[in-house]
């Protein structure tokens, strides 16, 4: 058989995937594609023609992806600043929103030396192991309560050793419990955290609510089940000076800053948004 322009298959992946209802279709398909090429995205131009084998591969998985799983499943990894960590059944896919949070703690961290670093709910390991990167000089802390997801974790950290960044800590912990990580009180420069947050009840795409555990997206009938003892965590680990930033849902852009504001122990409190425009993280200060 011979060889067929990479291009019209790419265009007959993002005709499938738009009728799937994928939310990004162009994006999804270029990235099988250079998924099954093994190359970057930016470099599909210099693949023009593609044989059958790869367009096999490509159509078996635009049809897992048109069926709605998740395309981070379908490649295996998901990016968080410099890193990619593996992903799968079992473990809540980071979503790109959450880099604005990443940016801004690696930016607040900038000045401080040998910070100490805590990361809540760290589902992968994503946000740990991004920050351990951008900082060989940090000691970094991960929490996780749930086996399945610490094992996800565990192997990323794994790997990220491997490669040469700073090995992460990892605690089997719940952050709501009044004991976690009390032998770090007031000792931690930065506080991220991106726990379940979505709403009981709030409708959510198929890749959400058939792949990602149903406890690492929702939180109780408001969605902050988890955030309003995260705020005392905060407020128990943080040094003074130190700061903190927790993702919420877009429907939480005045209930959470307001949380944080309440507490007499911190200042500066800051709402942010995403790329979007809608309400995605709080940051504050301990005073």
């Amino acid at each position: 058989m011979t060889r067929q322009p990479l291009r019209l298959a790419v265009t007959e992946a993002e005709r499938v995937l738009t009728a799937a209802g994928v939310a990004s279709p162009r994006n999804d398909a270029e990235l099988l594609a250079a998924h099954v090429l093994g190359v970057p995205r930016g470099k599909l131009l210099t693949v023009p023609l593609v044989d059958a084998g790869v367009l096999s591969a490509l159509g078996t998985l635009v049809s897992r992806r048109a069926a709605r799983e998740p395309l981070q499943h379908l490649v295996g990894t998901a990016p968080m600043g410099a890193v990619d960590v593996e992903v799968g059944a079992g473990v809540f896919v980071p979503r790109p929103e959450t880099e604005l949070l990443f940016a801004w703690g690696a930016d607040f961290l900038r000045g401080t030396r040998s910070p100490v670093v805590v990361d809540l709910c760290t589902g992968s390991g994503a946000l740990a192991l991004a920050l351990a990167n951008a900082r060989p000089d940090a000691v970094v802390h991960a929490v996780e309560q749930d086996p399945g997801a610490l094992s996800w974790a565990r192997r990323n950290a794994d790997l990220r050793a491997a490669a040469g960044d700073t090995p992460i800590r990892l605690h089997a912990a719940d952050v709501t419990a009044p004991t976690t990580l009390t032998d770090l009180d007031g000792q931690v420069d930065l506080v991220v955290c991106n726990p379940p947050y979505v709403p009981e009840g709030t409708p959510v795409p198929p890749e959400v609510a058939d792949h990602d555990p149903h406890a690492a997206v929702f939180s109780g009938p408001d969605g902050l089940d988890v955030i309003r003892p995260v705020v005392g965590l905060c407020a128990r680990l943080l040094r003074p000076g130190g700061a903190l930033a927790v993702e919420h849902d877009d429907t939480h852009g005045e209930s959470v800053p307001a949380l944080f504001a309440a507490r007499t122990l911190f200042t500066d409190v800051r709402a942010h948004r995403d790329l979007a425009g809608r309400p995605r993280f709080t940051t504050a200060r301990r005073t």
